[in-house]
C-alpha cells in the first residue's frame, strides 16, 4: 500500500502487460546467421585496439573469428579465459566506451562491429550446454576467504578453485550476484540471467558459497585471517552519498541504488510503486537505470539533474540517448539546495551553478521543480574498511590488489584505482586470485 504521506507513489500506473513489454531484453540476441554477418564486419586486427580497450584483455579478434567459422563454443572458451563473467559483461558493458568505441569500423564508418552482441552470442551458447568448461587442478590444501559475492569475489573465488584451492565465499545479502544481481537495469538482464550466471559459474566446485554473512557484522577481518590461508575483499560500496540538504529525510525520497535494488528482485513490476513527477539527481549509470525504468513503470515526468555540464556525466553518452529516447529529461549545471513538501516531498528548489577556476559555484539563480519522488544517485561510500589503509575512501591496493595487510587482498568498487564498472571488477579479482596463487604456493616474486 502506497504511503498516505506520499499519495503520488502508487504501483500499476500502466498496464502490467505494458509493463512487461517495457522491460524486455534492451538487446536481443543475435540468431546464428547474425551473428555470422556481424561476424564478418571485423577486420580482425593484429594490433586490435579492442583488446586494448577491454579491461579484461578478451582476444576480441579471435572469438569473433571462431564465430565466423562456425565454432561459437570456442569462441566463448576464448572469452571465458580471460573473462568468466563474459556473459553479463556482454550484456552490460558500456561497450561504446570500451572495445566497440576503439573499434576501427567505428573510426572509419561511425559503425562499429557489434562486439557486445557477438559475446553474449557465444557466451550463451556454451552456457546452454550441460557441464563446466573447465576442470580443476589437484587440490592445494589451501583454503581461501572470499567477502563479497559480486563480479570480483565471483571472478576471484572461480580462478582460485580452477588452480586447486577451497573457497569460502561470503556474502552479506540474501543471494550472490551483487551488482548484476541488484544494481543494473532490469531490462539489461532479463529471465534471471545473473542468477543463473552465478550458479553456472559455480559448476567449477571448490566453492562454498555462505549468504547472509557480512564482514563487520558476522565476520572479522582477524577471525578470517585465522582461518583461512588468504582473504580477498570484494565487498563494494555499501553506503549511499546524502544530498546534504535541507527537506532530505521527507518522505518519497530515497536513494536509487535501493530503487533499482528493489525492482531488480521484483516478482511483479505493476506491483512496484512509482511517482508521477520523478527527479533523480545525479549524473552516472545509477542515475540514468532509475530515471528510465521510472518512466518505464509509468511515471509522468522524469528528469535526470545534474550538477555539472552534459559533457562531464559519467554516464555514456549512448545512456544518455537511451533515457532521452524513453521521455526523460535532462536539467544539467543545477544542484539541489532543499526538498519542500508537508512530510512528504512536493517539489525539490535547485540551484544553476556554473564552473569557474576555482570549480563549482552556485549563481544564486533557483528554481523549483514538482517531485513526489525524488532519488539520490550521487555516489556510494565504502562501509566497511576493516582496519585496512584506504586512499581516496577507499581500500589502497598496489599491485594486484594486494592491501596493507599481509594476506589479505581487495577488489572491485571497493578498492582504489579503478572504474566502477563491472568488466574492471572481473579483471581485479581474476589478477588478485592469479597473487593470491602465487603467493600461496612460493612462486610470489
Amino acid at each position: 500500500m502506497p504511503n498516505p504521506l506520499t499519495p503520488g507513489i502508487v504501483p500499476g500506473r500502466l498496464p502490467a502487460e505494458e509493463i512487461a513489454a517495457n522491460f524486455c531484453d534492451l538487446h536481443p540476441a543475435l540468431g546464428p546467421h547474425e551473428a555470422a554477418t556481424a561476424a564478418d564486419r571485423c577486420y580482425f586486427c593484429h594490433d586490435a585496439p579492442c583488446v586494448t580497450a577491454c579491461p579484461t584483455a578478451i582476444d576480441i579478434p579471435l572469438f569473433i573469428r571462431q564465430i565466423a567459422t562456425g565454432t561459437p563454443e570456442a569462441a566463448a572458451k576464448t572469452i571465458f579465459d580471460s573473462n568468466i563473467l563474459g556473459g553479463i559483461c556482454a550484456r552490460v558493458c558500456p561497450t561504446e566506451n570500451l572495445c566497440e568505441g576503439a573499434c576501427v569500423r567505428e573510426a572509419a564508418e561511425g559503425k562499429p562491429v557489434e562486439i557486445g552482441r557477438l559475446q553474449r552470442h557465444a557466451t550463451d551458447t556454451l552456457m546452454a550446454r550441460q557441464g563446466h568448461p573447465y576442470v580443476r587442478a589437484a587440490a592445494t590444501g589451501k583454503r581461501i576467504a572470499v567477502v563479497g559475492a559480486g563480479p570480483a569475489g565471483l571472478a576471484c573465488a572461480h580462478r582460485l578453485a580452477m588452480h586447486g584451492h577451497e573457497v569460502t565465499l561470503y556474502e552479506a545479502r540474501e543471494k550472490a550476484g551483487g551488482l548484476n544481481e541488484f544494481g543494473i537495469a532490469a531490462y539489461k538482464a532479463t529471465d534471471d540471467f545473473a542468477a543463473r550466471e552465478v550458479d553456472w559459474l559455480l559448476g567449477i566446485g571448490g566453492i562454498t558459497v555462505e549468504t547472509g554473512r557480512a564482514l563487520g557484522r558476522d565476520l572479522t577481518l582477524d577471525g578470517l585471517c585465522d582461518g583461512f590461508d588468504a582473504v580477498f575483499l570484494g565487498v563494494g560500496l555499501g553506503g549511499v552519498n546524502a544530498l546534504g540538504v535541507a527537506g532530505e529525510e521527507k518522505d518519497g525520497v530515497a536513494d536509487a541504488v535501493g530503487f533499482i535494488a528493489d525492482l531488480r528482485q521484483a516478482d511483479d513490476l505493476a506491483a512496484l510503486p512509482v511517482g508521477r513527477n520523478v527527479v533523480v539527481i545525479g549524473g552516472g549509470m545509477t542515475a540514468v537505470d532509475a530515471a528510465v525504468q521510472s518512466k518505464l513503470l509509468g511515471a509522468d515526468q522524469v528528469t535526470i539533474a545534474y550538477r555539472r555540464s552534459r559533457a562531464k556525466m559519467s554516464a555514456s553518452r549512448y545512456e544518455q540517448d537511451l533515457a532521452a529516447s524513453k521521455g526523460v529529461r535532462f536539467l544539467f549545471n543545477v544542484m539541489p539546495v532543499a526538498v519542500h513538501g508537508n512530510g512528504a516531498a512536493v517539489e525539490v528548489e535547485f540551484e544553476h551553478t556554473a564552473e569557474g577556476p576555482d570549480g563549482l559555484r552556485g549563481t544564486g539563480e533557483r528554481f523549483r521543480l514538482a517531485a513526489d519522488q525524488v532519488f539520490k544517485a550521487i555516489g556510494q561510500r565504502l562501509v566497511t574498511d576493516a582496519g585496512l589503509a584506504l586512499a581516496g575512501g577507499k581500500i589502497a591496493v598496489d599491485g594486484p590488489g594486494r592491501t596493507s595487510l599481509p594476506g589479505v587482498w581487495a577488489g572491485g568498487d571497493c578498492a582504489g584505482g579503478g572504474d566502477d564498472l563491472t568488466v574492471t571488477a572481473v579483471a581485479e579479482g581474476r589478477d588478485a586470485a592469479e597473487d593470491i596463487h602465487a603467493a600461496l604456493m612460493g612462486v610470489l616474486a
